[in-house]
């Protein structure tokens, strides 16, 4: 463990978290006293990152429609203070609220994480549990970084999720809440595999 990583297990206020992230160039998620990194550690993770959100771009192109992508603030009164996502789509007025000098976003219609060793049973569980609480959110990807395998949860109109793998470079993702279809090979583009047995980093 690093002497930075060291610190980070201290507790941390509140007020502490925020000066944190506002002095920083990294990400860094808070959770009851404590900070967590949301540093990527591979290429490939800001790499599918970039794909996603800029196919989702294209794609939305001419839509009263808004892709962000790390860095964005959505709030979750679940677990307060807020989330940063890897994407986030927003569809109509974006609405936000300021949280002592950080702008959070209040409605994100789709949420997408991509997957790394250190953070994907948070993603699957608990972040994906806040992330419902939040009323506009509608259909949530999981990208797995290394193999093509998405995951994808959509809300039914009883509020529960319906879950659907797709799997293959040859393979597309409908999105129903924007009405567009994803090829996983645009996802992605440019990503080299590691070799079968070969273990993946965090």
């Amino acid at each position: 463990m690093s002497a930075a990583q060291a610190q980070l297990k201290r507790k941390y206020t509140m007020d502490e978290y925020i000066e944190l992230l506002k002095n920083s160039e990294e990400r860094f998620e808070y959770f009851d006293g404590e900070v967590f990194s949301m540093a990527v550690g591979k290429p490939s993770h800001s790499i599918i990152a970039a794909n996603v959100s800029g196919e989702l771009r294209s794609l939305l192109k001419g839509r009263y429609c808004q892709t962000a992508s790390e860095g964005l603030a959505v709030k979750t009164e679940l677990e307060p203070p807020f989330r940063m996502p890897d994407v986030t789509i927003i569809c109509g007025e974006m609405q936000t609220e300021d949280f002592k000098g950080i702008t959070m976003v209040l409605n994100p219609l789709l949420i997408c994480e991509v997957l790394s060793p250190s953070t994907k049973d948070y993603d699957r569980e608990g972040k994906f549990l806040v992330y419902q609480a939040i009323e506009s959110f509608k259909e949530y990807l999981l990208v797995e970084r290394d193999r093509p395998h998405v995951t994808r949860y959509v809300r039914q109109p009883d509020n529960q999720w319906l879950r659907a793998d797709v799997i293959g470079l040859e393979s597309s993702i409908k999105l129903e809440s924007l009405g567009v279809t994803l090829p996983l090979s645009e996802i992605y583009r440019m990503i080299q595999f590691p070799a079968l047995g070969e273990e993946a980093a965090s």
